[in-house]
């Protein structure tokens, strides 16, 4: 008898590739379990936004990512998720440097329910924190995803 692994914990063991978009951001999950999971991120340049401070998609996306790593790490098998809302405050801004998303499961539901990441820079200063909506997807819903 085989016994399931998640999602975040087989990414963590290697089992899984990095996903395409942790690649093309280059950020990677360093912790999951217990409706917790944390990403981390070194910025560069390349991130930046016109006026060259970190694009807000950039946090949007880590924050995101952590969220939804938390979500996955309680899933039983056969089942995935989407979010379905993503709220984003940007408190400070930021150029380069190590950036630390740790997603939170606020309220699991059967179906619906509700997690935050709060960003923080290499200072432990609070960059942004965000909010998001998830369903959880089983049976034909799941299927492909």
């Amino acid at each position: 008898m085989t016994t399931y692994r998640s999602v975040p914990e087989r990414l963590l063991s290697g089992e899984l590739p990095t996903p395409p978009i942790a690649q093309t951001l280059g950020f990677r999950l360093t912790q999951a379990g217990g409706d917790q999971a944390v990403i981390e991120m070194d910025a560069a340049p390349q991130h930046a936004n016109p006026m060259g401070t970190l694009h807000g998609g950039v946090l949007c996306d880590i924050a995101d990512a952590a969220m939804g790593m938390a979500w996955a790490a309680g899933l039983a098998e056969g089942e995935t998720f989407t979010t379905l809302e993503l709220k984003t405050n940007f408190l400070k801004p930021f150029w380069t440097g190590r950036l630390k998303a740790t997603g939170i499961v606020v309220k699991r539901g059967k179906t619906i329910g509700m997690a935050q990441c709060d960003v923080v820079d290499a200072k432990d200063q609070l960059v942004s924190r965000s909010t998001c909506t998830i369903m959880t997807l089983r049976g034909d819903q799941a299927k492909g995803r």
